[in-house]
């Protein structure tokens, strides 16, 4: 008799816990974001004790966001048994997961709000000058982004994660001008552009 293989029929599939990927593997099916220096900000870390036979054991989780400060961002949560590994465990994974948001100029295209579970934000556009008038949670999004004038309000819950994630909702409903004409199918005529009566 044939001895029985333990392989899983999809792709191989993996025969143990050992054959788990690991951090480094995983990152190398990502293409790594090589352009201009990113701006990194932790937002908020968080700390998580599990008691064992020997005491206690901590564990660190670091909510990080990067971003080109040109309308790029990522958002990632990295975990460590140490404070340093998991920020950049997180820094890593965000550079990873960039994405685009639309927006011109030195602030938003017109007000939006959007919440995430119990957060909810609102934010406004503002003259240039203005600043972002922003708590920190908020204000290291919108600095990552790349925003420089807007007004915000931050209502409900205060929890960083949700407060980020609403946040980042809110700028993914912007839409410039070209883009909403675009989607309804009308063309602008440039400024310089004449029309000439018969």
């Amino acid at each position: 008799m044939s001895e029985a293989k333990n392989v899983n029929p999809r792709n191989g599939g993996r025969q143990g816990r050992s054959q788990r990927r690991s951090f480094e593997q995983k990152k190398g099916e990502f293409p790594q974001e090589q352009g201009p220096e990113l701006h990194e900000k932790v937002v908020f870390i968080n700390r998580s004790s599990k008691v064992v036979k020997g005491g206690r054991r901590f564990n660190f989780s670091a909510l990080v966001i990067v971003g080109d400060r040109a309308g790029k961002y990522g958002l990632a949560l990295g975990k460590a048994n140490e404070v340093s590994d998991a920020i950049r465990r997180g820094t890593e994974l965000a550079k990873m997961r960039m994405e685009k948001i639309s927006y011109k100029g030195y602030t938003i295209p017109h007000e939006v709000s959007a919440a995430y579970d119990g957060a909810r934000i609102l934010l406004r556009p503002a003259s240039e000058g203005t600043g972002i008038i922003a708590g920190k949670t908020v204000r290291a999004v919108l600095e990552a982004v790349g925003i420089k004038d807007v007004l915000s309000k931050s209502m409900g819950s205060n929890n960083p994660a949700n407060v980020v994630k609403a946040t980042i909702a809110a700028l993914k409903m912007l839409r410039t001008r070209d883009e909403i004409q675009q989607v309804r199918g009308l063309n602008r005529k440039p400024k310089d552009e004449t029309t000439t009566v018969a």
